[in-house]
């Protein structure tokens, strides 16, 4: 593959990894106050893990390692009335802080919007170059 062509891939394959990572975090916001799951228990964080890859000069990018759960406890909140209130009166809600979520969620937009960029701007260099080669 030509080396001008390694950025580009570069840049599309971090785009899907950012676009899974915007995903995940828009699951735990919207699951913020899920205190029952099908799993059983509250709703727990979970975050992206990528990794980049170099196999050959061919073959580079960004992949997503694996999605995982939060190992933080859950928030504990005083609420007997609440039907998933223990025996003490307290709710397990999700370990999940919407502060860091909404960081979490502005740094993805940013490297999505940076690798749309690159896509970009090795297009219009693209085209450039065949109306250079055309004149």
């Amino acid at each position: 593959m030509n080396e001008m062509f390694l950025s580009l891939k570069v840049s599309a394959t971090a785009l899907e990894a950012q676009k899974v990572r915007m995903n995940v975090i828009a699951s735990n916001i919207a699951n913020v106050n899920s205190t029952n799951t099908p799993e059983g228990g509250p709703y727990r964080r979970r975050d992206v893990l990528f990794q980049s890859y170099l196999f050959n000069e061919s073959s580079i990018g960004v992949n997503i390692a694996k999605i995982v759960e939060d190992q933080r406890p859950f928030r504990m909140v005083h609420d007997p009335a609440h039907p998933d209130a223990n025996e003490n009166g307290f709710v397990s809600h999700p370990n999940i802080n919407t502060i860091e979520e909404t960081v979490n969620l502005m740094a993805a937009t940013r490297a999505y919007e940076a690798n749309l960029t690159v896509i970009n701007s090795f297009r219009d260099m693209h085209r450039r170059t065949l109306e250079i080669m055309r004149a």
